[in-house]
């Protein structure tokens, strides 16, 4: 079986200083907003909205950053074979609130900021979706 989930890298910039946001997921974690795809969705439609669901924040998508492919065991379903496409997304709108049922919590951090807690309470395979965002926005770290 096959899904496919989509979510993004959200960004903004606060008196010309660029932010970078984070999730904490519901097992203390570092991670993006991200969710799987509904029917009648495509992929970008999916990574905007989950990024709404999950910290509030309206957004649109700048550019596909990559894509993460795992398998994993479902009780019920089996194998999993899971894609998760990742964009670039700048934040126009919306106001910032964590959507408790899923997340514990959603933030902004400088772009360094952001990498060292990704680095340190991250999901190792979300590194190159963060360092590939920051490529995007021309940011070193």
């Amino acid at each position: 079986m096959k899904e496919i989930s989509a979510g993004g890298v959200v960004f903004r910039r606060v008196d010309g200083k660029l932010q970078i946001q984070l999730i904490q997921d519901r097992y203390g974690k570092i991670s993006l907003p991200k969710g799987k795809m509904e029917s009648g969705e495509t992929v970008e439609q999916t990574a905007l909205r989950e990024i709404v669901e999950e910290t509030g924040m309206e957004g649109k998508i700048i550019a596909p950053i990559d894509q993460i492919k795992y398998k994993y065991n479902h009780e019920t379903k089996g194998t999993v074979d899971k894609e998760v496409h990742y964009y670039l997304v700048e934040a126009v709108g919306g106001k910032l609130q964590a959507q408790v049922e899923e997340i514990r919590g959603v933030e902004w951090f400088d772009p360094s900021e952001a990498w060292r807690r990704q680095r340190q309470s991250g999901y190792s395979n979300n590194d190159r979706i963060l360092s590939g965002a920051l490529k995007l926005l021309d940011v070193e770290v």
